[in-house]
């Protein structure tokens, strides 16, 4: 398929942080281990097996054959959880939310980007293995944000009263959504497989961890997916210490504050502020944050709360009731997995760029740092009325007052640029002012008057002539702002808006391929790609 980029920084919807992290400005390099190079992950891969417990190894390939145990995968899956008791074996993650039938688009390129990575590694490194994995968020419990995707401007939304940890959550309900999908849809091949897919995952699985890992499985199996679920008793018991660690000591407010404030320093947003204690206690229907407060430490909403003796024999005895944070949710999974590298969008990495002293300060290995693959699907009728209108497609990322200010420039007969009347102007009151400090100085103030006076003027001019076009051109306006608005939702980008269901309305099962095949996650660079 035809594709082209556009740098992040110029498509003007990432952050600062993000885009100079891209570039490798120096003043961020203290915050994160190793830039994301091919070459980078040899000296990743051997500081890993050094530093990871080995030790959890066994525990997590049990965990995950006990995860999958209702689920069928394909033996690469299979073969890929049953490699992790390998020393030489390496993960790469991504990790997102438990969104009703995946979400936004940009679901499908996180976890390509992933997968994409590990066939580079086992390329670049044979000696090695590398196992994709999908980090589900299954102990949110933001329900809010996840219970619905956007169909052709319309939000799909199921309703639910919940509370808790969205994983544990039971699926009822989503017949009423399987019905309403079944009219969006309509009865074309492609949508029909939508709605099996749907009904499997949503109606034959109980709560919605079980569905997410069932749809996820179902798209990116044979790829050799190993989806995660860490709400886990087994793995919570080696994550047992660094909870132990947080109550007694604080440690992860003081060196995520210690980042955040370098950060602040040089003029970046921070993305998250740490709390006292960055846990939640979790049990069914509940998951709350811990405090401490008067020597006790309560769990908010509750009227639970412990001394730290009898708290920490709670820790020891139910490891599975203590929940980290966004601050602490990066440090588990660095604890549990062999992992190498973290594949996520910019609002996540920014984050992480905050807790890599925190991790060095309990001693575990920060992982490389990648942003996903972004991409802006083209359709192939919309690229040929691209051309038609010699129109590029990086153009369209301007916002549309600025968009329609440069092609209006660009296709009237007439100059819409008075800069060379502006700097004509400037100079002769540049000599007024020269005059008027040899003759008297009290003149000055109304030299300066009058240039602001003509100076707008002028702006003003070039304003009602550059309206002018706009409505002389305004037919061949209409159908650029229109392409615009199709490929840019709302404004917005499309991997942000669109759920993968309407492109694969389109591209059937040709889609994912597509993806695999076109997108370089070690390509710093936002895809375009014609389809």
């Amino acid at each position: 398929m035809p594709s082209d980029c556009i740098s992040f920084r110029d498509t003007h919807y990432f952050s600062t942080l993000i885009c100079d992290y891209l570039d490798e400005v120096e003043s961020l390099q203290p915050l994160y281990n190793r830039f994301p190079k091919i070459e980078n992950f040899e000296a990743q891969i051997k500081e890993k097996q050094d530093t990871f417990n080995h030790g959890h190894r066994e525990v997590l390939e049990r965990a995950l054959l006990s995860q999958y145990k209702d689920i069928d995968a394909s033996l690469s899956t299979h073969n890929n959880i049953v490699s992790l008791k390998d020393k030489n074996t390496f993960t790469v993650v991504t990790g997102h939310q438990l969104n009703l039938f995946t979400g936004p688009l940009y679901f499908l390129y996180k976890i390509i980007s992933t997968i994409n990575l590990t066939k580079q590694l086992k390329s670049a490194y044979p000696q090695y293995n590398f196992v994709p994995i999908y980090w589900m968020a299954t102990e949110d419990h933001d329900f809010d944000e996840i219970n619905y995707f956007n169909f052709q401007g319309k939000k799909v939304q199921w309703s639910k009263d919940g509370a808790g940890a969205v994983g544990r959550f039971v699926t009822e309900g989503l017949q009423q959504v399987k019905t309403a999908l079944e009219g969006a849809f309509g009865k074309s091949k492609q949508g029909l497989e939508l709605i099996n897919l749907f009904e499997s995952a949503y109606l034959e699985n109980t709560n919605l961890s079980d569905a997410t890992r069932y749809l996820a499985n179902a798209l990116f199996g044979e790829h050799g997916l190993v989806i995660i679920d860490a709400d886990d008793v087994s793995l919570k018991e080696l994550f047992k210490p660094y909870i132990i660690k947080e109550i007694q000591d604080h440690q992860s407010h003081k060196f995520v504050s210690q980042s955040n404030n370098t950060l602040v320093d040089l003029n970046y947003k921070v993305q998250v502020n740490p709390r006292d204690i960055n846990l939640f206690y979790m049990v069914d229907g509940l998951r709350e944050r811990i405090t401490f407060n008067d020597d006790k430490y309560i769990v908010v909403n509750t009227t639970r709360s412990w001394t730290q003796e009898t708290l920490i024999s709670e820790i020891n005895d139910h490891p599975e009731r203590f929940s980290p944070n966004v601050i602490m949710r990066p440090l588990y999974q660095e604890v549990i997995l062999p992992n190498l590298c973290y594949i996520g969008g910019g609002g996540e990495l920014a984050y992480w760029l905050q807790l890599k002293d925190y991790f060095d300060s309990v001693s575990v290995s920060f992982p490389i740092l990648l942003v996903r693959n972004s991409v802006l699907l083209v359709p192939e009728k919309l690229s040929e009325k691209l051309n038609r209108l010699n129109l590029r497609p990086q153009e369209l990322f301007l916002n549309q007052i600025d968009f329609l200010k440069k092609k209006t420039k660009e296709l009237s007969n007439t100059e819409i640029d008075f800069s060379e009347q502006r700097n004509h102007l400037v100079q002769q009151f540049k000599d007024l002012y020269t005059l008027a400090e040899k003759t008297d100085k009290s003149f000055l103030g109304a030299v300066g008057a009058q240039e602001k006076k003509q100076l707008k003027g002028l702006d003003n001019l070039e304003k009602r002539l550059l309206r002018a076009e706009k409505r002389r051109l305004k037919d061949t306006l209409d159908r650029m702002t229109a392409i615009q608005d199709e490929l840019f939702p709302l404004g917005s980008l499309q991997e942000r808006k669109l759920n993968f269901s309407e492109v694969y309305l389109e591209m059937g099962d040709s889609l994912i391929p597509i993806l695999m095949n076109s997108l370089n996650p070690l390509d710093l660079n936002f895809t375009i790609l014609t389809v």
